[in-house]
């Protein structure tokens, strides 16, 4: 078991539990290729009964402050980028996650999306662009909704910040081997119900994984991922 830093503690008013039971249950959730009723059971196991729609509420519930705590300490990614998107289903229809690397594979940003176009494209690069820095090369694959997003961009930022634009499906296969990692988690889940519950769940799967790398200013990356969240969480 961890400790979590006081700072973090109101943020868990009105639960009866510890703070670090509901964040265990949320990492376990968002680090393995877990269903909520695989939790519900490895938790009777134990000798304890939660329902897993109970365990779903932690996750919404806590992430949010994850989030927050990596988006802190993350170190700043290359100015290269590769920038893809995959399909998430969402009660039987397909929506787009946005992503993007660097050129040594960290992850840059995510963003999730209803549609496919170039204003959906538009708000990915605007949303990495301000937790990040304006990169000057960006490879996408052949969509043209990604190239007319770039070149919107280019039109709104100064003649020295140009974003030079690179478009070719196999320049991007460092991206494209990143979004394993992604699809292992979420297959299991079968589906999303709702938007805002995709939105966290993947949220908080693009956090552990950017622990993973060993991302956060101060991790380690000869200790395990769980060393690294509890040292997060704890500082």
């Amino acid at each position: 078991m961890f400790t979590i830093t006081l700072r973090l503690l109101p943020y868990f008013k009105g639960f009866c539990s510890s703070a670090e039971l509901y964040l265990l249950f949320v990492y376990m959730k968002c680090r393995f290729s877990l269903s909520y009723r695989d939790l519900e059971e490895m938790i009777h196991m134990r000798g304890a009964k939660i329902d897993h729609s109970t365990l779903q509420r932690w996750v919404i519930k806590f992430i949010p402050l994850i989030d927050q705590e990596v988006r802190k300490r993350k170190r700043p990614v290359g100015s290269s980028w590769i920038m893809d998107a995959i399909y998430v289903k969402l009660n039987g229809k397909w929506i787009y996650l946005y992503r993007a690397v660097d050129r040594y594979g960290d992850t840059v940003d995510f963003f999730l999306s209803e549609c496919r176009d170039k204003s959906a494209a538009l708000s990915f690069f605007r949303k990495a662009i301000k937790d990040n820095n304006t990169p000057y090369k960006v490879v996408v694959d052949k969509s043209g909704s990604n190239k007319a997003a770039l070149d919107a961009l280019n039109t709104e930022i100064g003649q020295d910040q140009k974003i030079q634009i690179f478009q070719n499906k196999y320049l991007n296969n460092r991206v494209e081997q990143d979004h394993r990692f992604i699809k292992k988690r979420i297959k299991p889940m079968l589906g999303f119900k709702s938007f805002h519950s995709a939105n966290i769940t993947i949220t908080g799967i693009e956090n552990i994984r950017i622990i993973q790398k060993g991302q956060l200013i101060g991790s380690k990356k000869q200790v395990s991922t769980f060393e690294n969240f509890a040292k997060l969480m704890a500082a």
